[in-house]
């Protein structure tokens, strides 16, 4: 786990001396154990390729990048892990391939030698890189399957610019910091965020998950910026409950196996509900002999305090405990050192907890941790997609089936037959219906936001809603499951999650997100993740049967690492408000309005939403990353 930068200029006097040492300083934290940079004169032109090292597999020099191959045609700057690399030598040994170190990356570069770029589906694993082939001067860049590892890049007429972190890049770039207005609204106004190409920053772009870019250095040019993982929805596994319960459990535990590969300590987060549970306990019964350490945030006296479970589990598994605790003056304190950390807003709370257990396995001397993003957009979990599922059943023509599952999912805590059929009206009707629906409850725009600037900026205003495919009629859970896995969802979890942890010096593992158990999940039938009754991971459920206690298997609530938001910025509103002051410094949005919905909010007069978050932590953003208009 580690940082990258660098970048072509294609006139080496574009590039300014200093901003890869510059660039190389602002991501330092992600690898402190050593750097590297390689530089390649190529005509007119620079290619600068940068390392920062967090030291994980082969804790020797070895390990040191940018790396060179044997040959000598290909060097490459690595961030991430490839789990599966032991066997991956192995093979590429068999085909001939020679080996000087004991490292992934140089699994990875023989692998590229080897395959091309079909190598990254032979990957199970988290990674972005670049890798320079001097034979024909190009630079291939690609991103694992679902952006676990980040890589943001800046392409102009005269340079292709990427780093692990934005304001890295920013270093490398000869110009303003400016806004995206488009992803800014969208944020603010619906909560969608880091699910484009496009960042907060204009110009600066994601290489979406599971894409690679191949760009020539002699022309200046992308030769290809394609998609090398795809959920294919023809695959369908025809299999018995019984025995699908059985695979499923073998893959779980097999992905376990190899994301505990490490030549240092490792733990685990543990919030208390089932996906890092499952974790935890799987952790165990892989290795009896392990020495478990789980870090957990306390929302002590709260009703989402989850000590109950965690203690439950820790006591199972007999590990070593570790939690932290916090509150709102902690947070006020913390929250810029939290923003920068993050790079670009984000949704609520919730994050600054995750923080924090990052920040005590720092104190604790671990270096690895594994979590449990993934399994609730591979599982059909949170409220088990109701609408989507009423939808496959109406598809197929089932329409008693698709009462009896409402009726059966509504008895779920937290749940009820008006919020189902909600779910499935925002779903069902077309896009015309939708807006006109909105337009009559008065959704369709905020009072607090300058409509006439954004549409000086081309800013598009109107809701964006996904399509339905027809490949998937019938199967609408797995379309959702698969748009949530690569666009609206996990892409913003595994951001949240990469910066917290590299902000202690911690690689984050999800071992959920590996491409072979996802592919499998998302083959099933719909039934086999949320079952008729309307229980949501079904499947894992009772697949864990016999590793995690019964308990927490059979819970029916969802916390996961929440904190009491509400009450926090209720304690802190005098200092929030003052904030909230700096907004009109930002030309499309009306201060009064802002400062009069959250005094309205703060006073029990209109219901608290993360809106108030947004705000926040928009307002904040803008100013530390001394943004210009």
């Amino acid at each position: 786990m580690c940082g990258i930068t660098g970048g072509w200029w294609n006139n080496k006097k574009l590039y300014q001396t200093n901003s890869i040492e510059k660039s190389i300083e602002r991501i330092k934290h992600r690898g402190p154990d050593d750097n590297g940079m390689s530089e390649f004169l190529i005509k007119e032109g620079v290619l600068k390729l940068a390392h920062t090292r967090l030291s994980i597999i082969d804790l020797t020099k070895d390990g040191h990048q940018p790396k060179t191959s044997i040959c000598k045609d290909y060097t490459i700057t690595f961030n991430g892990e490839i789990y599966n690399y032991k066997e991956l030598r192995e093979e590429l040994k068999y085909l001939g391939h020679n080996f000087k170190t004991e490292t992934d990356t140089e699994v990875l570069i023989e692998s590229y030698i080897e395959w091309g770029e079909k190598a990254m589906n032979r990957f199970i694993g988290m990674f972005a890189f670049v890798i320079y082939n001097k034979k024909d001067n190009s630079i291939f860049c690609a991103r694992d399957a679902f952006g676990i590892k980040p890589f943001f890049y800046d392409l102009t007429e005269t340079s292709f610019l990427f780093s692990s972190e934005i304001q890295s890049l920013i270093c490398l770039r000869n110009k303003k910091t400016k806004l995206n207005y488009q992803v800014s609204y969208d944020y603010l106004v619906t909560n969608n965020y880091d699910n484009t190409e496009n960042t907060f920053i204009e110009g600066i772009k994601h290489l979406k998950p599971g894409h690679f870019i191949h760009f020539s250095l002699k022309n200046n040019e992308v030769i290809k910026n394609e998609s090398w993982f795809t959920i294919d929805h023809k695959k369908k596994t025809n299999i018995s409950y019984e025995d699908a319960v059985l695979e499923l459990r073998e893959k779980f535990l097999e992905s376990i196996k190899l994301h505990l590969r490490s030549d240092v300590k490792v733990g685990a987060a543990l919030s208390g509900g089932i996906d890092s549970s499952a974790i935890v306990c799987a952790m165990r019964y892989v290795d009896p002999e392990l020495e478990i350490n789980t870090f957990s945030y306390i929302a002590e006296n709260t009703p989402v305090d989850e000590t109950k479970w965690i203690d439950l589990i820790n006591s199972n598994v007999k590990a070593k405990v570790n939690k932290t605790y916090t509150n709102d003056k902690e947070l006020f304190n913390e929250l810029d050192k939290l923003i920068e950390s993050q790079g670009e807003p984000f949704g609520s709370s919730s994050i600054y907890a995750q923080y924090k257990v990052f920040e005590l396995a720092k104190e604790k001397g671990v270096v690895v941790t594994l979590e449990g993003q993934g399994a609730d957009e591979m599982l059909a979990g949170y409220l088990g997609y109701p609408g989507y599922r009423l939808l496959s059943l109406v598809e197929k023509h089932k329409y008693l089936k698709a009462i009896l599952f409402l009726i059966n999912w509504s008895k779920w805590p937290g749940r009820n037959i008006k919020l189902g059929l909600r779910y499935f009206n925002s779903i069902y009707f077309s896009n015309i219906f939708y807006n006109a629906f909105r337009k009559l409850t008065k959704k369709d725009f905020p009072e607090w936001i300058n409509k006439d600037e954004l549409n000086k900026k081309g800013v598009q205003l109107k809701l964006k809603r996904a399509k339905l495919d027809n490949n998937y009629k019938g199967r609408r859970v797995i379309e959702k499951l698969k748009y949530a896995l690569q666009k609206h969802g996990i892409p913003h979890l595994v951001r949240h999650g990469d910066r917290n942890a590299m902000n202690f010096q911690i690689e984050g593992r999800v071992p959920f997100l590996n491409t072979k158990l996802v592919e499998y999940c998302l083959s099933l039938p719909e039934e086999y993740l949320i079952s008729q009754n309307g229980e949501t991971k079904h499947i894992f459920r009772d697949a864990m049967r016999g590793i995690v206690p019964e308990e927490v298997l059979d819970r029916k609530d969802k916390v996961g690492f929440a904190t009491p938001e509400k009450v926090w910025i209720k304690n802190m509103s005098k200092e929030i408000r003052l904030w909230l002051e700096e907004s009109e410094k930002i030309s499309f949005l009306n201060k009064e309005i802002i400062l009069k919905e959250f005094d309205l909010i703060i006073n029990d007069q209109k219901k608290y939403s993360w809106l108030v978050w947004r705000w926040i932590n928009f307002v904040r953003w803008y100013k530390i990353m001394e943004i210009e208009e």
